[in-house]
């Protein structure tokens, strides 16, 4: 009637002012219709909680305000639930909802709410609740005193920012004592460094030389100039010739005459070769010629091995083998005393990370590791106290372990079939741990039934879209101790598990109850084999409640 009547009224107009005040007439009325309140049970007993129900449709620009009070009425509000929202094509309707009691009998009504759209009120219908009285049997019920008061010590206040900072202060140290530790074991290696002998030292010398990367950065002549440097070195302290004060050839006619005199093996050849280098230096610090790439690699190579002939041409005294083999000694305690000292900064932080997971633990409980960090074990998840919630549209009420937090696809979300009114997606864990559930529930605009063959079928694809692979499954009927029925699918596959880096085999169970405007599927994966879980499985299925479509 509405649309027809502002139909007409713009084809056939009287006049700018009228037009506009039957625009606006209208627009306020059908505003208006937006709010609805419901409750879910008409009446309680005494101290028992229902549900006050609060809907706005409204556009995606709109600002909701609903009520927020300690009271409504007479009746006492124990809690006031998130807002959830649920999108109907450019519409969306927020859904508040509220747990309400009162603790003495008769009858109450909850007065009208102020809801506030774009700063403008409105007003909820009012709604009447009867509070029942508890019969109690005293003949068959013993009644006792009421006992005196007894004074107990007031609670301190929280302090668990004190631990906090204690437990950065002692992180803190750790890492501190760690780095000096480490600072000091550097510094003392560096007071300590030796060479057992000449030829300890110049490979040393030669190794460093390397790292330097002076031929990278175009600095030739210094690199020659340092290598041959260190043979010099070398050849004087272990052959006792001046060699650093020498010609290159005045070094090799000593050298010759040093091999000569001490009767050591040296091949005439490797005396060519490290002449050859000696020139080769001497023409680029004074030539100013540039030896190429593997010129410069090969004539490191020659001054390598040069030296390791001599070292092993040369005579040993007794003298000179004891020496050595004190120093060898004295090199392997050094090497022992600095693996104390790692041992003892890495065990100090060992001590204090420990320390500091104790007071983490201490602070935030084992619960708290437990759900952020570790995760629960299937015996855990059993023996933990169990609770009760409702999920969805249509509602359906289950028992879990732990509370099923809301996960929908943005994507599902904005291409909804157009018979569906909303589907949403509620989890708990994830497809490789030890015991996880996925619950879908479908809320159609009419009475469409669900084909649930169908959907047992798309439930597969959706098990291969989160990672599942060869797939084995066996259908049947499914009813609990309730008498809910429906239909469910359950098998094996195999997922692949990026901490374990490999395939992992899980057991899993698909159960899907269907009914006029409405469905609900649950996905129920578990390790192979673990009975915790098949018992988890079976005491949540056992506890599902469902609430008519509406």
């Amino acid at each position: 009637m509405i649309p027809s009547l502002l139909h007409s009224k713009v084809v056939n107009p009287q006049s700018s002012i009228q037009y506009f005040l039957l625009f606006l007439f209208f627009s306020v009325c059908g505003f208006a219709q937006q709010i609805t309140s419901t409750v879910d049970s008409s009446q309680i007993k005494i101290g028992s909680q229902f549900h006050l129900i609060i809907k706005a449709s409204v556009n995606a620009k709109d600002k909701v305000v609903f009520p927020n009070a300690k009271n409504f009425g007479a009746l006492e509000v124990l809690e006031s639930y998130p807002i959830d929202t649920i999108q109907n094509n450019s519409q969306y309707e927020l859904i508040k909802k509220y747990g309400l009691t009162q603790f003495d009998s008769g009858r109450y009504v909850i007065p009208r709410l102020l809801v506030k759209i774009n700063q403008k009120e409105f007003r909820t219908d009012s709604l009447s609740i009867i509070v029942n009285n508890v019969k109690v049997d005293t003949t068959k019920q013993q009644m006792y005193d009421i006992k005196d008061i007894i004074a107990t010590e007031k609670e301190p206040s929280s302090e668990w920012w004190k631990l906090f900072v204690l437990l950065v202060l002692v992180v803190a140290s750790g890492f501190a004592s760690y780095f000096i530790i480490k600072r000091l074991q550097k510094n003392s290696e560096q007071k300590e460094e030796f060479f057992a002998s000449p030829i300890e030292k110049a490979i040393s010398y030669l190794q460093n030389l390397d790292k330097k990367q002076l031929v990278q950065r175009g600095d030739v002549k210094e690199y020659y100039s340092e290598m041959t440097d260190i043979a010099r070195t070398y050849i004087e302290e272990s052959i006792a010739i001046p060699a650093m004060e020498s010609t290159s050839s005045e070094l090799m006619e000593a050298l010759k005459k040093a091999i000569s005199e001490q009767k050591m093996f040296v091949n005439r050849e490797e005396l060519d070769k490290f002449r050859q280098v000696l020139e080769n230096a001497d023409l680029v610090k004074f030539a100013k010629s540039k030896p190429l790439q593997f010129e410069i690699e090969k004539d490191k190579s020659i001054v390598d091995k040069f030296i390791l002939i001599i070292d092993k041409a040369l005579p040993r005294k007794e003298e000179e083998a004891e020496t050595l083999f004190a120093e060898e000694v004295r090199r392997k305690e050094m090497k022992k005393q600095q693996f104390r000292r790692t041992a003892i900064s890495v065990g100090i932080a060992v001590v204090l990370f420990v320390i500091s997971i104790g007071i983490f633990m201490f602070t935030f409980g084992l619960d708290y590791l437990k759900e952020n960090y570790w995760g629960y074990s299937t015996k855990e998840l059993l023996e933990k106290e169990w609770i009760a919630s409702e999920y969805g549209l249509p509602a359906i009420v289950i028992e879990t372990p732990k509370v099923l937090k809301r996960n929908n696809d943005e994507k599902i979300q904005n291409n909804l079939p157009e018979n569906v009114k909303a589907i949403n997606r509620f989890a708990y864990g994830s497809i490789t741990d030890d015991f996880s559930l996925l619950l879908l529930t479908t809320a159609f605009k009419d009475t469409t039934a669900l084909d649930v063959e169908v959907a047992l079928e798309n439930n597969l694809k959706e098990l291969e879209r989160l990672g599942a692979k060869n797939i084995i499954m066996k259908t049947a009927d499914f009813e609990n101790v309730k008498g809910l029925s429906g239909k469910k699918s359950y098998g094996t596959f195999s997922v692949f598990n990026d901490e374990l880096d490999e395939d992992q085999k899980m057991s899993y169970e698909i159960v899907v109850i269907a009914q006029a405007g409405g469905a609900q599927e649950f996905f129920l994966i578990y390790k192979e084999e673990d009975e915790h879980a098949k018992q988890i499985i079976e005491k949540i299925q056992n506890s599902i409640e469902l609430r008519k479509a509406k």
